[in-house]
């Protein structure tokens, strides 16, 4: 795969017409904070998104036409830091403030939080009825996180002490494939995308993602590149892996159900295997090696795990409302493909 490298999208608004028109422009003038930024609905604000996204994707990816300078620039990070605020503001009141008897154990109110969630019933639609076309947009969505598989929850490591930082980097070693290029996480999604027909280059389908979608990575793009969020870093990866095992085997059924073959699947079938590994490494090794070693960071850690709930449920929300509408979930919809 090559270096990472994608261009700026079409702008959805004031603020990510604001910061694609200074990107262009020189690092030395800088950018003009954007004021209160003020939105009925910060989580599926599509501007509000796409901006943090793009400010957010200068720390993972080269953009075409953009100095490298920018990555640091203090007023970028300042305009950014407005879109961050009512962003975080919208997800805490999604969230259910930790208990104190749940920070007796972490691991075990991971388990119970995790057990006692419902889940979307995205999967088990996509798995028994979904469409070619409905797949297909469900990987697309997914490809905004998952061709950047890993990264996000990798800042924390550094920030973490030795007992969890050995957990975490026990999990991460398997999605980077464990020294195998070829077997990273990200790549295996890469060759889905292929497999199906679609462009598997990061980014290429950066103007079709609506806010919500940006959302799901935003979410963690900010815990992890924040210290003072390792903690939810860390219940986020912990609830990812503890939710991850079931889905991913109806997604890969669905695959099989359409007529797609190993190549497709594999990505899926992979993390089957794997999340069920990391599942107890994640909750109590790594989430419950935090928590004893810095319980002031326990709240947070499950504050995490249930963001990741909530963000993703309204994510897949959207999704299904689109489909039972007839319409598309994305801005603009993919051609399918034959199997």
């Amino acid at each position: 795969m090559a270096a990472r490298l994608i261009e700026l999208p079409r702008p959805r608004g004031p603020l990510s017409e604001q910061l694609f028109e200074a990107l262009a422009g020189s690092v030395q003038t800088g950018i003009a904070p954007p004021g209160a930024v003020e939105s009925a609905d910060p989580i599926a604000d599509d501007d509000l998104q796409l901006a943090l996204y793009v400010a957010y994707e200068l720390h993972y990816a080269a953009i075409d036409g953009v100095d490298e300078e920018w990555e640091w620039s203090p007023s970028l990070i300042a305009f950014r830091r407005a879109l961050e605020e009512p962003f975080e503001e919208a997800v805490a009141e999604l969230v259910q403030p930790a208990e104190t008897g749940e920070l007796a154990s972490v691991g075990g109110a991971l388990q119970q939080i995790v057990a006692e969630d419902p889940g979307p019933p995205l999967s088990r639609y996509l798995e028994t009825q979904g469409t070619r076309e409905q797949m297909l947009e469900h990987v697309v969505h997914r490809s905004a996180y998952q061709l950047k598989e890993a990264d996000p929850h990798s800042w924390a490591i550094p920030r973490l002490s030795p007992r969890p930082k050995a957990a975490m980097l026990e999990v991460q070693f398997d999605e980077y494939g464990g020294g195998s290029a070829e077997r990273m996480h990200s790549a295996l999604f890469a060759k889905t995308m292929a497999g199906l027909g679609l462009d598997p280059e990061y980014g290429a389908y950066l103007d079709r993602w609506p806010g919500v979608t940006l959302a799901t990575v935003n979410l963690l793009t900010g815990f992890g590149l924040h210290r003072r969020r390792r903690g939810a870093a860390v219940g986020h990866l912990a609830a990812f892996e503890m939710t991850s095992s079931i889905p991913n085997r109806r997604y890969g059924n669905a695959l099989r159900r359409l007529g797609y073959d190993r190549e497709v699947t594999h990505f899926y079938d992979e993390h089957v295997e794997a999340d069920a590994v990391h599942e107890n490494i994640a909750a109590w090794d790594l989430a419950g090696g935090l928590a004893a070693d810095e319980p002031d960071v326990a709240a947070d850690i499950l504050f995490g795990a249930r963001a990741l709930l909530q963000v993703e449920a309204r994510w897949a929300s959207h999704l299904m409302d689109a489909w039972e509408g007839g319409g598309s979930s994305l801005r603009a919809p993919v051609a399918p493909v034959p199997a």
